[in-house]
């Protein structure tokens, strides 16, 4: 049986700034919970080389240099989230899900567990066993991280979310402490399955698992029709 809550999935092709993004998310959160955005919003995108800063985060944990990120072009950017530092860059599913938790459960423990099982769920599709690791947020796959979340919640509706890494340059975590974890080993569907991966299909079957762990009806649509 459908659903009858509805999400509005929307898809950003191409490469979208980390400011950009981030201040959208802010206003569908804010036009969200007065009632301005009636339904649940999914935004899906990449982002250029960036890396964030969550509200735990320790400055060991960016190894980098200042000029050393320059000459790479990588930003940097202390956010609300929590969480401890992360990267995003071009090859990784990025997702924001814009939700009044008021409408499903207002736990978050349960709103980053319904997360992780959405991206389980999705790299099912992809033949990779994802899985939790107890203490931590995110999937790995056996000791491997794949996805990480970090979230924000105001007057109970979420932004910020998951990063899953899809055909990442898995180097450019070289940079960073990931999440904070020593010695984590990243990885990528497409280092697991040893296939190029297309990003379209991994919004595809994101999109899909969203909508069965969230009991949400999914809803392609566009910015201007939020508006």
């Amino acid at each position: 049986m459908t659903s009858e809550r509805v999400c509005k999935l929307i898809h950003l092709p191409g490469l979208t700034e980390y400011t950009e993004a981030w201040d959208l998310q802010r206003r569908l959160a804010a036009d969200r919970a007065d009632g301005t955005v009636p339904d649940d919003v999914l935004l899906l995108l990449e982002h250029p080389r960036v890396i964030t800063l969550g509200r735990s985060s320790s400055d060991s944990n960016l190894l980098a240099s200042p000029d050393l990120l320059r000459q790479r072009g990588v930003e940097v950017h202390e956010v609300e989230r929590g969480g401890d530092v992360t990267y995003h860059g071009p090859g990784q599913l990025v997702g924001y899900p814009i939700i009044d938790l008021g409408r499903h459960k207002q736990d978050l423990h349960w709103y980053l567990r319904q997360l992780e099982e959405v991206l389980i769920r999705g790299l099912r599709d992809f033949g990779i066993v994802g899985r939790r690791i107890e203490g931590y947020t995110g999937v790995w796959v056996e000791n491997r991280k794949i996805a990480s979340i970090g979230v924000h919640v105001t007057r109970w509706v979420t932004y910020h979310g998951f990063a899953l890494n899809a055909s990442t340059n898995l180097t450019d975590f070289e940079l960073i402490v990931p999440c904070g974890i020593d010695a984590v080993q990243m990885t990528s569907i497409a280092k697991e399955t040893g296939q190029p991966c297309d990003i379209t299909a991994v919004v595809d079957r994101v999109a899909v698992s969203f909508g069965d762990v969230f009991d949400l009806a999914m809803q392609p649509s566009d910015l201007q029709s939020l508006s």
